[in-house]
């Protein structure tokens, strides 16, 4: 009986029964199922069992695009490749060029033109161990939708200096990352009033002027 279970083992391995026919793929938005598959390098007809799955998330994992991936195996002939793409948050001036970041800080896709809807975060060293760059996104992160629709650019020369650029010519006045959530309450009332800048820095002492 162990012998007969070994080499089924090894059929099911080594042979092409159960051969993968068709792989899925799941969550794409600007990446195309061409450059996942391209990136994959799944082998034609392995046998299912022998799928390296690990090996393939690892592969799609290096397109700078994704931030997440699984693949799984579908019985009986099937690979299932799910994706997740990182979520741009800001535009920063990096390598010459403008390029999308997402909430890790990490410069992702070049970009010709700034987006609708994602602001500029301007920073020297953009980057994922950037210290202005981790704080200017915290903040974007605490902003309520109708503050953040305002926002077109977030100025950080230092972690302690942040500044809101808004539409209309406006500025907000932030200071550091210390209690965000209460700035971004404040500013969210002080922009129903007229004025040129908005200073939360203290938030229990905002002024408008």
């Amino acid at each position: 009986m162990l012998l007969l279970g070994l080499t089924s083992a090894a059929v099911l391995l080594y042979t092409p029964v159960l051969p993968l026919r068709t792989i899925e793929v799941e969550g794409l938005d600007e990446l195309t199922r061409q450059e996942v598959l391209g990136a994959a390098a799944i082998e034609s007809d392995v046998p299912i069992l022998r799928l390296d799955t690990g090996g393939i998330e690892a592969r799609i994992a290096e397109i700078p695009r994704v931030a997440e991936v699984t693949v799984r195996r579908s019985w009986p002939d099937t690979a299932v490749i799910s994706v997740t793409e990182r979520t741009p948050e800001a535009v920063v001036r990096w390598d010459d060029g403008l390029w999308l970041v997402d909430r890790t800080g990490r410069p992702y896709a070049p970009v010709a033109a700034q987006p609708a809807e994602v602001p500029v975060l301007d920073v020297a060293d953009p980057g994922p161990g950037d210290e202005p760059t981790l704080a200017g996104l915290r903040v974007l992160e605490t902003l309520p939708p109708e503050v953040a629709r305002e926002v077109l650019a977030v100025a950080v020369p230092t972690a302690t200096d942040i500044r809101l650029r808004l539409s209309l010519g406006r500025e907000a006045r932030w200071g550091d990352t210390r209690d965000s959530e209460r700035k971004a309450a404040t500013l969210a009332a002080l922009l129903t009033q007229d004025g040129e800048v908005y200073d939360v820095r203290a938030p229990e002492l905002p002024t408008v002027s």
